[in-house]
């Protein structure tokens, strides 16, 4: 790789995550970081991800090869027009970012004259979690990396980073910014307003004793996940991206109209058929790469209603080095079977435990 300094404006989530995958395949290369609030990214420096951190923006190394802007989009691109002037000795370093909405961030880059060295980029992984501290470098690990040249963005740059993207064990793609933006605006930021838009009907709609929220748990629950995602990261998101998602949408509540005709004319062939083709494509998608929402590593078993029975399960599985991040009762077994729900950390931890605990006599069901 040619590419060994760096340079990281902001240091939460995915940034620390970056960073940790850099210092994990590649021990000897410089992390220098620049943060407003120092104190919030100091773990950085004491676990050795990071060399150095500064809380002045201007305070880039000359010979820095790559600069991660690693903020919400508004505050890249202030970021991006704040260090500018700084930039005349950098004619090799290369300007990239993190976010999720590409079109804003490039249009900026080519009216600061800084196309030519500005490179989208969009890790599709993440956490219901945010912040340094929740960093991972096996966050990238499987994750879409897509990257949004534009057409005079220097060929070399591209490659040097499209080569450090995969080799961080992260699956670079490339994509135009205005097609990225529509395909992302379809695939997380419009279920993302579904998800928040359903959980608020069945909120209106619950009676005083919450019938409805308490049988939620199961099906429900998993669907509408990301409803609880972070308030101001949605807003910031729905201002950067809004054409897309309002032509998206559109064509979302146009499909509940028809579904609506349909049963309102009672043609429940439609809804085979609905189910059908939505269910086919659905299967077609890739298994093993991570997408633009968080993934899940969970799976169900059936254990008796005895004392000790959750207790013998984790014993076995921490037994084996296997972590579990998260458990809990399945009381609405409609769409999965087993009453214990274990949530891993990894995809690694979810396929080691499986055979381990059907070898053990357990019945488990594997979330598809």
């Amino acid at each position: 790789m040619n590419m060994n300094k760096f340079h990281f404006c902001g240091l939460g989530l995915i940034g620390g995550s970056i960073a940790k995958a850099i210092r994990k395949y590649y021990p000897d290369s410089i992390i220098n970081v620049y943060s407003r609030h120092p104190e919030k990214v100091a773990a950085a420096l004491s676990d050795g991800t990071a060399n150095r951190i500064t809380d002045r923006l201007s305070d880039i190394d000359p010979d820095t090869d790559v600069l991660f802007l690693c903020a919400p989009t508004g505050a890249n691109i202030e970021n991006m027009k704040a260090i500018k002037p700084f930039l005349t000795e950098h004619e090799k370093m290369l300007i990239t970012d993190v976010g999720s909405v590409k079109g804003d961030i490039c249009r900026a880059a080519a009216d600061l004259g800084l196309s030519s060295h500005f490179l989208g980029g969009h890790p599709m992984t993440g956490r219901e979690t945010s912040g340094y501290d929740n960093s991972d470098p096996t966050l990238l690990e499987n994750a879409y990396y897509i990257l949004t040249p534009a057409k005079d963005t220097a060929k070399e740059l591209v490659a040097d980073f499209t080569e450090m993207v995969a080799s961080i064990k992260a699956i670079p793609l490339a994509e135009s910014p205005d097609y990225h933006d529509f395909a992302t605006a379809a695939i997380s930021h419009v279920p993302h307003l579904i998800a928040a838009a359903l959980v608020k009907n069945v909120a209106d709609s619950d009676n005083e004793a919450q019938f409805m929220r308490t049988i939620a748990a199961g099906g429900f629950k998993d669907i509408t996940r990301i409803a609880s995602a972070d308030p101001d990261m949605w807003e910031n998101i729905c201002r950067s991206n809004t054409q897309n998602i309002r032509v998206l949408l559109r064509r979302y509540i146009n499909e509940l109209e028809l579904i609506d005709d349909t049963l309102e004319y009672g043609d429940f062939s439609g809804i085979n058929e609905l189910f059908r083709e939505s269910g086919s494509y659905r299967n077609s998608m890739p298994e093993k790469a991570k997408g633009a929402l968080p993934p899940i590593y969970r799976i169900f078993v059936d254990i008796p209603d005895e004392s000790g029975a959750i207790a013998g399960i984790a014993t076995l599985l921490a037994a084996h080095n296997i972590s579990i991040k998260n458990t809990g009762i399945n009381n609405n077994r409609e769409q999965y079977e087993g009453a214990l729900y274990i949530e891993f950390y990894t995809a690694d931890a979810k396929a080691k435990a499986l055979p381990l605990l059907n070898d053990a006599g357990y019945r488990v069901t594997a979330e598809q």
